[in-house]
């Protein structure tokens, strides 16, 4: 294959990973029967507006609601009212819409339904800050994780304590009525309770694991905090609580289904295909250097694949930022692997965030080929030091190898594709 052809292929896979888990595809078989009484729509998510549509194109009752997604990613519907907030860090206008999502499911009956949609993007797009805890101060601490190199597991723990929403408390908020949540999963192993930080999922997690992590990694704590924390008042809704017996959770779209379905692709296309993982964590340049290993060991021994095949894998990495360079954990992933790789002539890649932002910027992620490192270097680059400022999107910009995809309108994490040719 030329290099033209690999490349159209790599981008192929990455467009199959996220058409698998399109809204319009996957929430419609997992919707419940209308209820007697009335029917809530609310949710929270990069992918909830085009969750709320799903819903409406198939919804056979009369039904009414609201969800809150990033700026951009608005999807017009006919009887939910969409909302747009800030992600990844929240605003105002998240705060305002939180306020009224409680407002709508308040005073409901046995008979009636509460449909929730989250998906990723949820937790910072749904701030409710618990009480003697400011929006502001959720800001700086929500700042402080991201950039700390903290788990999303490890992020959302914090979240779901320094909340009033978050940790089952929508649940409980919706009690008596029926509630059932359909999840788009985007951390690694689809555990429900870090999708969007679980409004409405019984948390086993407690103050002290969120003031220990944060402790951990240096955070400096706000008196508010700090006192919420140590005293227990933001404990969580627990997996005994009787009004969260009945909750229906389901999990309708997930990282392992798309990277089945760039599988599925590279087979079309003669290529053997090797899922590694759906729930890869870790830094990402750390990341970038173990794939490089991998990819060489097949490439130049046979093992444990034999080339051509492609090497496809999901999670969520991390990025400790210590540069002031365009950041993104999928395009510093891709930094660390063509530097680690040294341009071995026989190994291509592609990674992307699947909901088309990577980081803070309205990019996807990056391709790259064997002579990344020598186009760079001719354009006066070095590598090393676009890896240390945390400046992978402006090294792929300058090579023209961004992806773009704008808004996808779903998220079930990161995609990672390493094409090893013959």
């Amino acid at each position: 294959m030329t290099r033209a052809a690999i490349r159209n292929l790599l981008r192929r896979l990455f467009d199959a990973a996220i058409a698998a888990a399109a809204p319009s595809r996957c929430v419609w078989p997992h919707l419940p029967q209308p209820p007697k009484g009335r029917t809530i729509v609310v949710g929270a998510g990069k992918a909830s507006a085009a969750m709320a549509r799903a819903v409406e194109d198939h919804w056979s009752g009369s039904l009414d609601g609201l969800v809150v997604t990033r700026y951009g990613h608005r999807v017009p519907c006919r009887s939910i009212e969409i909302v747009e907030a800030g992600h990844p860090v929240p605003d105002f206008a998240g705060l305002e819409a939180a306020h009224r999502i409680l407002a709508k499911v308040g005073g409901l009956t046995p008979d009636d339904l509460v449909l929730c949609l989250f998906s990723g993007g949820g937790s910072a797009l749904l701030p409710l800050p618990a009480r003697g805890v400011s929006l502001e101060e959720k800001q700086t601490i929500s700042k402080a994780l991201l950039n700390g190199g903290a788990t999303i597991a490890e992020i959302n723990c914090v979240r779901r304590h320094l909340s009033s929403i978050k940790g089952g408390r929508l649940a409980v908020a919706c009690h008596p009525a029926k509630v059932v949540t359909l999840l788009i999963s985007d951390v690694p192993g689809d555990n429900p309770v870090d999708i969007a930080s679980g409004p409405t999922v019984p948390d086993p997690t407690t103050c002290a694991d969120a003031h220990a992590i944060m402790g951990g990694l240096g955070i400096e704590l706000p008196r508010g905090v700090q006192a919420l924390l140590e005293s227990g008042d933001g404990e969580t809704v627990k997996p005994d609580d009787p009004r969260l017996a009945s909750a229906d959770v389901r999990v309708v779209a997930a990282p392992q289904m798309a990277l089945e379905a760039a599988a599925a692709v590279a087979r079309q296309s003669g290529f053997a295909a090797h899922i590694l993982g759906d729930s890869i964590e870790g830094e990402a340049r750390e990341v970038g250097i173990a794939m490089a290993g991998l990819a060489r060991q097949v490439a130049d021994r046979g093992q444990p694949f034999e080339a051509p095949c492609v090497l496809l894998s999901g999670g969520e990495t991390t990025v400790t930022v210590r540069g002031k360079g365009r950041g993104g954990r999928n395009v510093e992933f891709l930094l660390s692997l063509s530097i680690a790789l040294g341009g071995h002539p026989r190994v291509y890649a592609i990674a992307g965030d699947t909901d088309g932002v990577d980081g803070q910027e309205e990019i996807a992620g990056a391709l790259m080929s064997p002579d990344s490192l020598g186009r760079a270097k001719g354009l006066g680059l070095t590598p090393r030091h676009s890896l240390i400022a945390n400046d992978g999107h402006g090294f792929f910009v300058a090579l023209g190898d961004s992806v773009v995809t704008g808004p996808t309108l779903t998220n079930v994490n990161d995609f990672r594709a390493i094409l090893v040719t013959e």
